[in-house]
């Protein structure tokens, strides 16, 4: 051991002893500097303008300042240098070995007591102390982060930095054997060039062929350090950095064998290879999940999946889960299904959830239909049969046309009608089973509320019926007109509607059909025809008996619902709400969340509100627009507790008794006329009481368009469903507000640190390296 350091000693020597140490590490501060103060002097500037403006901004503050500034995938500083770290280790390696055959010296040390595994480890030793100093320089500008973030989270830049050191270690190997089989240090730097290169495009390489996908993404180095960066340590990450120094530094030691001992190729190519199973098996072995390890250094543990998640996994952990994904070679997103995508499908949407649920079975079944999209399919194929269609479809995609089957094939197994032939994920549990979609929006996976829906399915939870009344011209959740629902209920291409996210929903024609023992929430949107007595006295025994409903109504009918609304004392007002402006019609009504709407859901947007309301800025809220709105009244003869939930803007409403015309002159406020004005009317209310041993929620609102294909464009307005169903679905997976969220520096700040990093201490470097060189020259 004491030879080891004698040697990682000498080696240091050497390269502090020559000008190509000291270069690298001012190129290395340069490098980093630029990166860095180019960030803080951008976001200080922004940041300066934003708190002189709005000194409670820092209470809408959720985000991780460190995260932003230091492990953001689009600009952040570590994500910037990342890239270029690879021009550093080759430079330093390309003539450690080499230079002991041009110089003779290999003779020596060949003849030496010295044991050539001594030898070689000593080099590394000294190149992997070397590696420390630069990821010290890296250091000092993760340092420089006490003076710029308050509450810096120091954990998941120390992973980051273990990350990087392990990236450079592994460059270092690479670089000692490359290093040992070329005198030229030229060749030497091209070679782990290449070898780097290799690596880190193995993992997209024969990715169709079941046979070598897994050992290629094994080999690959895509994604490991991204991971240790974004504050996420895997012990297959770990182990996969350890493997391949081992394997690289027991290349170099056959290497060097070789030159002193004569021993048939068999035998060296057995050793070679012993070396290759051996780490590979090693590799493959300890990434399987059962075995792998992690610790997400985060402190709101941004890179693990919400606790609720965990606990849903929890309880399907008796079995084994079977995931089939099931591949149209037709379909939108079929690339994403297809067997070079499959280890990007494993990491980018399983591997969060298989932390939790290790046993997880994975299944593929590949076929050819024709969707909606692609009914002129044939037009553009002219002359060809579907099958022809098909080996050219494949062909595009570069994969084996043999194996998509016909839909017939598999028709038997699971009906994929309905969905439209698109990708799709079947989830089986315990003879359970779920679907779960891919979207047609920039991620395309599902989330973890998406995810949670199928979770509790497969958990045996009750889940909420939602039963869309029809029969008196209500809105349809079938049509996909843009007053119409269709978007909100039963899109199955958009995340936020209601089936994607844990609701079963239908529609219920009460003239001829009852209302079900199983019915969660009863919704009457917008009825257009006065309601027979059948269909109201279904209504009024389903209130009576503790239902919860959501009532929408429209200015101009509100003679329909307010018989209903009788039973709750709650009335639609007479008239119709008008908010003049200078860029919209004046039935557009701007309405503003209340603390009790705040307090309909963990939606993200209603937590950060409510926090912000809590802590003292109460100068704003949430907006929400109505296109058309009717006033809600309360008489107060009724058992419910009454919150109104949205508000209009106050003193910029009033409520015209006569008929409101749109599209002629800004309508007048004619107190003469029946015209009434207040600092703010109602027009959303929640009611709840308890009854027959539950308590019963019910909300109304004075418009219907805001739920309608038109306007609802997100999942903002499911917090209305999920307080109706007792806030079991959608399980929301908010993460808790992050500490580090303040930014401290001022410009003149940043523009000291811009100087000191950029300038000063490169400098220190370079005449500290320059002195001591010049003194080594005069010795």
């Amino acid at each position: 051991m004491r030879i080891i350091f004698q040697i990682a000693k000498n080696e240091l020597r050497n390269l502090f002893y020559s000008p190509i140490a000291w270069f690298l590490t001012v190129v290395m501060m340069v490098m980093c500097a630029f990166f860095y103060t180019g960030t803080i002097t951008f976001v200080a500037k922004h940041m300066h303008l934003i708190y002189k403006n709005n000194p409670n901004i820092t209470l809408w503050a959720f985000d991780s300042f460190t995260n932003g500034l230091y492990m953001n995938m689009n600009g952040g500083f570590l994500f910037a240098i990342l890239p270029h770290l690879y021009l550093f280790v080759p430079l330093l390696t390309m003539g450690i070995i080499g230079r002991e055959f041009n110089s003779g010296t290999i003779r020596l040390l060949y003849s030496s007591p010295v044991k050539l595994s001594t030898i070689v480890l000593g080099k590394f030793l000294g190149m992997a102390i070397y590696n420390f100093l630069l990821v010290a320089v890296v250091g000092v500008f993760l340092v420089a982060g006490f003076s710029t973030i308050k509450s810096l989270d120091v954990p998941p830049l120390l992973c980051a930095s273990l990350g990087i050191y392990l990236f450079l270690t592994a460059l270092t190997a690479i670089g000692i054997f490359m290093s040992s089989l070329t005198t030229y240090q030229v060749v030497s730097a091209i070679a782990s060039f290449a070898v780097l290169f290799i690596l880190s495009r193995i993992g997209s390489l024969w990715q169709q062929y079941d046979l070598i996908r897994d050992l290629t993404f094994f080999l690959s180095l895509a994604g490991r350090t991204e991971k240790f960066v974004v504050g996420l340590f895997t012990s297959r990450d770990l182990m996969y950095y350890l493997i391949i120094i081992a394997m690289f530094l027991g290349f170099t030691l056959l290497k060097l064998k070789a030159g002193r001992e004569a021993k048939p190729w068999y035998v060296k190519t057995a050793r070679c290879l012993v070396i290759i199973i051996g780490g590979l098996a090693i590799g493959y072995i300890s990434s399987r999940p059962v075995f792998t390890g992690y610790y997400d250094a985060t402190a709101i543990k941004s890179n693990t999946v919400h606790p609720r998640t965990q606990q849903l996994l929890k309880r399907i952990n008796d079995e084994p889960l079977e995931v089939t994904l099931f591949t149209n070679l037709f379909a939108d997103k079929a690339t994403l299904g297809l067997p070079q995508q499959r280890n990007n499908y494993l990491t980018q949407m399983w591997e969060g959830y298989q932390r939790f649920k290790p046993d997880i079975n994975y299944k593929y079944e590949y076929y050819y239909a024709i969707t909606s999209n692609e009914r002129s399919l044939f037009e553009t194929y002219p002359g060809k049969t579907l099958q022809q269609i098909v080996g050219i479809k494949a062909k595009m995609y570069q994969t084996d046309s043999a194996m998509f089957k016909p839909y017939a094939a598999i028709s038997k197994q699971i009906d994929l009608e309905p969905e439209d032939y698109q990708l799709i994920m079947q989830l089986k549990y315990k003879g359970r089973t779920t679907l779960v979609r891919f979207y047609n929006d920039g991620s395309h996976w599902p989330d973890q509320q998406n995810m949670n829906a199928a979770f509790s399915r497969l958990a045996g939870e009750t889940i909420p019926a939602v039963y869309f009344v029809s029969g008196e011209l209500e809105r349809n959740i079938h049509k996909k007109g843009e007053r119409d629902y269709f978007d909100l209920a039963l899109n199955k291409k958009n995340r936020a509607a209601l089936v994607n996210y844990g609701f079963d929903t239908d529609t219920l024609n009460l003239s001829t059909q009852n209302i079900p023992d199983s019915a969660s929430v009863l919704v009457m949107a917008d009825p257009k025809m006065a309601m027979d007595t059948t269909v109201l006295n279904k209504l009024q025994r389903y209130i009576g008996n503790g239902g919860n409903m959501l009532m929408l109504g429209e200015p101009g009918k509100q003679s329909v619902l307010n018989p209903l609304l009788s039973l709750t004392g709650v009335q639609l007002s007479s008239g119709q709400l008008v908010e003049p402006s200078a860029n919209e019609t004046p039935d557009k009504i701007t309405n503003y969340y209340t603390t009790d709407g705040f307090d309909l859901a963990e939606y993200i947007k209603l937590v950060q509100h409510k926090y912000v309301w809590e802590h003292g800025s109460t100068a704003d809220s949430l907006r929400i627009g109505f296109a058309g709105a009717a006033g809600i009244s309360n008489s107060g003869e009724n058992s419910f507790v009454v919150k109104p939930l949205f508000l209009t803007s106050p003193g910029k409403a009033w409520l015209k008794a006569g008929k409101l015309v749109i599209d002629s002159a800004t309508p007048v406020f004619s107190p003469a006329e029946g015209d009434i004005r207040e600092r703010s009317f109602t027009t959303a209310i929640e009611l709840s009481r308890q009854t027959h041993h539950k308590e019963q929620r019910i909300i109304v609102a004075g418009d219907a368009d805001f739920l309608s294909n038109l306007r609802n464009k997100d999942a903002s307005l499911l917090p209305l469903f999920s307080w109706l169903c007792y806030n079991k679905f959608p399980v929301y997976t908010p993460y808790p507000r992050a500490n580090d969220n303040v930014f401290l520096l001022s410009p003149a700040g940043a523009g000291f640190q811009k100087i000191l990093l950029l300038w000063v201490l490169p400098a220190v470097v370079l005449v500290t390296g320059t002195v001591i060189l010049i003194r080594r020259k005069r010795k």
